[in-house]
């Protein structure tokens, strides 16, 4: 067995006696006779017997369906796994489940001191918005564009669309038009709800002129929804106001829809094309983020949720899944370091925060600037911290501890947005040691694969799940044949999921990710693929061929350079350099500006003309060039060079 870390936390017997698993394994025991000798043998059993296990969920947590299923799966195979078919549910039915006295939702942003929505009122404004998009002729199946900020507007609109059975999409209004445009058009939506403007880091940002362009570059659009900003009214052309939406009283209603009936569509980073465009359905959300937040993460009613995130990232919808548990969400909508480090900390004081989520790159931005929220902030109701986006380096784990409280459970986790939740992190009845998630979560039978495609411990493999899911995708948006789907994570592995992280499953139960195995881009808990960030500068003429790549470094730092190869003639100057970064910031995301741009001779292809984008991160990370590159399949071998000189230069 491999030697733990250093142990930083361990569940006190109380802890464990009143957590929601201790609940569940206590209903298991009750009802179903099963008893398991630790975390690791109830894994086994749920990732292996997978019809019992994910059957148990759906009568512990009481699910409610106008009509029961007739089978749990009906087929294992991957792809194309049938759970709870016959059944029909509704998701925002089980989050009114919940209705009491106090807060469903606080928000605050850089100008909006802390305010919050009754659970009383957030059903009332839901069922008005319901309304309105039903007298608009928004019907089951039918899509709703959001291009909002992380703000209640948001989570308010997502419930009426999942209550209609609608089916949901947001952008964030970070993103440029080409971005958004990009996503919304493939699922050609009949409603956008757009935000007029926004402010970040202390600017306004007004996005006026972005929804008219995005509204003209959807045909199907029927309707438009805009909500003012305090700098920037509604009053683009034939358009309607939020406020207009609300004046409708009606009760709210829960279309009865199958298991498998789409709820939302996420989107992947791009980094081979288009975005895909990858729909999840109601009832596996619903399941999934039962188990992940009330089991894994064990979440109560009346905690408060906070996750920093953007309505373009999964966590945004993994945090809205927080009201399925009678939890109340923490919103904030803005810069996170602005007008300094602390001001998430100053949140989760004045919100009196239980559950605290971020990036690991603003933990690790924290650390470096030696901030200590122990000695700053009243942090007694925080009780877990989550980190995903990157893997947090063990330095992070040891800054938390010492410098934010003592004794909270820090509860890395990595999953993404294929499957919108987490495929190991969380455990609450489990130690947490520096630099480790603490393991596997239930019902995901997820290995490490060797180059052999067999499983591994103690060593860096390819991260793959042997077993289906409810939230794998339901299937690609515009993809009728399945073969994009099959080729995103069913090529390498027939029948096994290849996530594309390299992880690390010890022995001793731990687990490390230590980053992405394909080429995507992920700042600041923000992808995007290669391909936008191309798409973005290669219309710039002075431009004929690019890479990006983004570096992972040891102590949890991200170094992102964009090599340009320049039309004979030009110079690689300032004014070049500054143009680059402002269509990079324009067109998709301002976080993902590279921190240097360098002139290279020629861009490593293969012979089919594919940019070599793994094989030159591999070698920058230091990896020796014969390992990772195969001349022979290379167009233009000696591009190389450049990269494995530049690489040699660093060490």
């Amino acid at each position: 067995m491999t030697p733990s870390n250093p142990q930083l936390w361990q569940p006190s017997a109380e802890f464990n006696r009143e957590s929601n698993f201790a609940r569940y394994l206590q209903w298991l025991e009750r009802e179903r006779g099963l008893y398991f000798s630790g975390y690791h043998d109830m894994w086994e059993w749920s990732s292996t017997e997978i019809e019992a296990f994910w059957r148990s969920l759906w009568d512990f947590f009481e699910i409610k369906a106008s009509r029961p299923y007739d089978i749990v799966l009906a087929d294992r195979g991957m792809p194309g796994a049938k759970w709870f078919p016959g059944a029909r549910l509704n998701y925002t039915e089980h989050v009114f489940r919940n209705l009491r006295d106090g807060p469903a939702i606080l928000y605050a942003s850089e100008q909006q001191p802390l305010d919050m929505i009754s659970w009383g009122d957030l059903q009332k404004q839901v069922a008005a918005v319901a309304a309105s998009l039903r007298a608009m002729g928004v019907s089951p199946g039918d899509r709703v564009a959001a291009y909002l900020p992380n703000i209640p507007h948001a989570v308010i609109a997502f419930l009426a669309c999942a209550s209609l059975g609608a089916i949901w999409s947001s952008c964030s209004p970070d993103f440029g038009t080409q971005g958004v445009v990009e996503r919304f058009q493939q699922i050609e939506p009949r409603v956008l709800i757009a935000v007029a403007g926004y402010t970040y880091g202390g600017k306004f940002i007004d996005r006026r002129g972005e929804i008219a362009a995005i509204r003209d570059a959807l045909p199907t659009l029927e309707h438009t929804v805009v909500i003012p900003h305090l700098h920037a009214q509604s009053d683009l052309p034939k358009t309607i106001a939020w406020e207009t939406l609300l004046e409708i009283d009606a009760p709210l209603q829960f279309e009865q829809v199958p298991f498998d009936h789409p709820l939302w569509v996420l989107y992947s980073s791009g980094t081979t094309g288009l975005p895909k465009a990858i729909v999840q359905g109601q009832g596996g959300i619903l399941l999934e983020h039962l188990k992940a937040l009330a089991l894994q993460n064990d979440l109560k009613p009346g905690d408060r949720f906070f996750w920093f995130t953007t309505t373009g990232w999964m966590m945004w919808n993994l945090l809205v899944g927080g009201l399925l548990s009678g939890g109340t969400l923490v919103l904030y909508d803005g810069n996170p370091l602005f007008p300094g480090n602390d001001v998430l900390w100053q949140l989760a004081q004045d919100a009196r925060i239980t559950r605290f989520g971020a990036s690991a790159g603003f933990f690790t931005t924290c650390m470096k600037s030696e901030l200590r929220p122990i000695d700053r902030f009243d942090l007694s109701s925080v009780r877990i911290i989550g980190s995903t986006g990157s893997p947090l380096p063990p330095e992070a784990f040891r800054w938390v501890y010492d410098s934010v409280k003592h004794d909270v459970w820090l509860a890395p986790t990595s999953g993404g947005t294929d499957i919108c939740t987490s495929l190991v992190g969380a455990c609450p009845f489990l130690p947490v040691y520096e630099g480790e998630m603490q393991g596997p979560q239930l019902g995901v039978r997820a290995h490490a694969f060797n180059d052999e495609g067999r499983i591994v411990l103690d060593q860096v493999g390819e991260l793959v799940i042997t077993a289906p899911m409810p939230t794998m995708p339901l299937y690609f948006w515009n993809d009728p044949t399945g073969n994009r789907y099959r080729e995103s994570y069913f090529a390498v592995y027939p029948g096994v999921w290849r996530h594309g992280d390299w992880v690390n499953f010890r022995s001793n139960g731990g687990v490390v990710i230590s980053g992405r195995s394909d080429s995507t881009l992920n700042r600041l808990g923000v992808r995007i693929g290669t391909s936008e960030i191309y798409r973005a500068i290669e219309a710039i003429p002075e431009i004929s061929d690019s890479l990006v790549i983004g570096l992972e470094r040891p102590g949890g730092s991200y170094y992102m350079p964009l090599f340009v190869v320049l039309r004979d003639g030009m110079q690689l100057d300032d004014v070049l350099r500054n143009r680059i970064a402002h269509q990079i910031r324009s067109s998709f995301s301002p976080r993902h500006v590279p921190d240097q741009i360098i002139q290279a001779p020629a861009i490593p292809r293969t012979l089919n003309g594919k940019k070599l984008e793994v094989p030159i991160k591999r070698i920058l990370l230091g990896q020796q060039p014969e390992r990772v590159v195969n001349p022979g399949s290379l167009g233009n071998p000696e591009s190389v060079d450049f990269f494995v000189a530049l690489a040699q230069r660093a060490q």
